[in-house]
């Protein structure tokens, strides 16, 4: 994706989680908007598979959940539902495109 499409002014008002690796590189990244929506999320390829993802998501769901947040909303390209669905994430509405790539809006409450 473009880097005009990843930066936008919400950014300063998010809660961001970054996992690092011992070396201090980044392993991946997500973004809690004060809205409840997660976005952002993103695993480099070489620790795909290896639970970064999923450690980057509960610590935003946690935040949200500790900020007394009712739910967190995403909008989860098409081929990561399996991903989300695992973690009690439920689809909604019509798959739309996003950036040229399809998403469906999915939701968990708490």
């Amino acid at each position: 994706m473009p880097l005009e499409e990843e930066l936008d002014a919400r950014d300063a008002q998010c809660l961001h989680a970054i996992a690092y690796d011992a070396d201090g590189q980044a392993m991946g990244t997500g973004r809690l908007l004060p809205d409840g929506h997660i976005g952002r999320m993103a695993v480099r390829k070489p620790w795909r598979g290896q639970g970064v993802g999923s450690l980057l998501l509960g610590a935003l769901m946690d935040a949200a959940r500790r900020r007394g947040d009712a739910e967190v909303v995403l909008d989860a390209q098409l081929h990561a539902r399996p991903f989300y669905a695992r973690h009690g994430f439920v689809e909604e509405g019509e798959t739309f495109m996003d950036a040229g790539i399809p998403h469906r809006v999915m939701r968990f409450r708490f």
